[in-house]
């Protein structure tokens, strides 16, 4: 899946979730490639709902979102159109 980000530095981020629910691969296009880069290391082998839990309104400075907040509103859709 591939969603398009809002309100970040990233422009997208693309993600494949396996039939268990778990997290495959995650590449964020943009943004501080560290951060993301660490982010998406951190993230893969994870399961969906726990990386909703964890990062779900996450904010970056003064913006009232974030790559990690963008990443689980992405997850989220991919969980309802499932």
């Amino acid at each position: 899946m591939i969603y398009k980000t809002s309100g970040v530095c990233s422009r997208e981020i693309s993600f494949e979730i396996d039939e268990s629910g778990t997290i495959t691969d995650l590449k964020f296009m943009g943004g501080c490639s560290g951060n993301t880069g660490g982010l998406s290391r951190l993230i893969i082998g994870m399961k969906v709902d726990d990386v909703i839990s964890k990062l779900e309104g996450v904010k970056c400075g003064f913006r009232p979102t974030s790559c990690p907040d963008q990443l689980a509103k992405a997850l989220k859709e991919w969980r309802q159109k499932k």
